[in-house]
């Protein structure tokens, strides 16, 4: 198995009342990648990160093998989620991958 961490800060101009819908899309879209994406076992998103955190939301996933990294970041159901429900909302994004 690999796990796929990846973490974002809202960009500035995400006003604080737009933030809960916005963590709500991202977390049903990206959790509805499941049995889509081949390879994609788990999906979980963290939208209530403790004050110490140095950023606003984050995804972990977990993948069958780590050649199912590159097929989940080019898949179009990801690519399609991604560039409509986060990427024009994020920024500062942070990736870990790791077996």
């Amino acid at each position: 198995m690999v796990h796929h961490i990846v973490m974002w800060k809202f960009k500035p101009e995400i006003a604080e009342e737009q933030k809960p819908e916005l963590k709500k899309a991202m977390a049903e879209n990206l959790k509805n990648l499941v049995g889509k994406v081949p390879g994609l076992c788990t999906v979980e998103f963290i939208d209530q990160p403790i004050p110490s955190s140095t950023h606003d939301v984050a995804l972990v996933t977990t993948l069958e093998k780590e050649e199912d990294i590159s097929i989940y970041a080019t898949h179009p159901d990801h690519v399609k989620v991604a560039d409509t429900y986060v990427r024009p909302y994020v920024t500062e994004r942070a990736c870990l991958d790791y077996k």
